[in-house]
């Protein structure tokens, strides 16, 4: 759809905005005043230093963020990154649990469990509120029209 800005609903404008501060308050306290709490996500199988991978995803997530916020022609493919880099981290929340790593107020190993479900319904939220699902529904449908044999 090259630089065509797709019609977002305000619940959906908002929703991005919200994702967007969110993002880059994280990313902001993986340099500064949540760098302890984040680098017990940090999975012990992860060939780099926990202090470097933190840092790193906190720069990764601020770049997100302000992408979130400002990246309005491209928010689809935002959305599509931001989902990605869900799906990267999440062995973070996994690894939390299984090696007992309590932060973030989740004291407990029913807190951890708890947590799980709830990256799947974040990048659910991102796909929807940047337009990438729909546009990649619109995509499927117009592409079932045009080669209907593609089943």
């Amino acid at each position: 759809m090259g630089n065509k800005i797709l019609d977002s609903t305000k619940s959906q404008t908002t929703e991005r905005i919200l994702l967007g501060i969110f993002f880059s308050f994280t990313g902001t306290g993986h340099l500064t005043f949540m760098r302890t709490e984040f680098l017990a996500q940090v999975p012990n199988w992860v060939p780099m230093d926990r202090d470097t991978v933190v840092l790193l995803s906190g720069v990764v997530e601020i770049i997100l963020g302000v992408s979130l916020l400002f990246l309005v022609k491209q928010r689809t493919t935002v959305g599509w990154i931001v989902a990605l880099f869900l799906i990267a981290v999440f062995p973070g929340n996994i690894a939390q649990l299984v090696n007992h790593n309590y932060a973030f107020g989740l004291n407990s190993d029913l807190l951890l469990w708890l947590r799980l479900p709830f990256q799947p319904i974040l990048i659910a939220i991102v796909l929807w509120s940047t337009g990438a699902w729909g546009e990649w529904r619109r995509k499927i449908k117009f592409n079932h029209q045009v080669h209907p044999t593609m089943q």
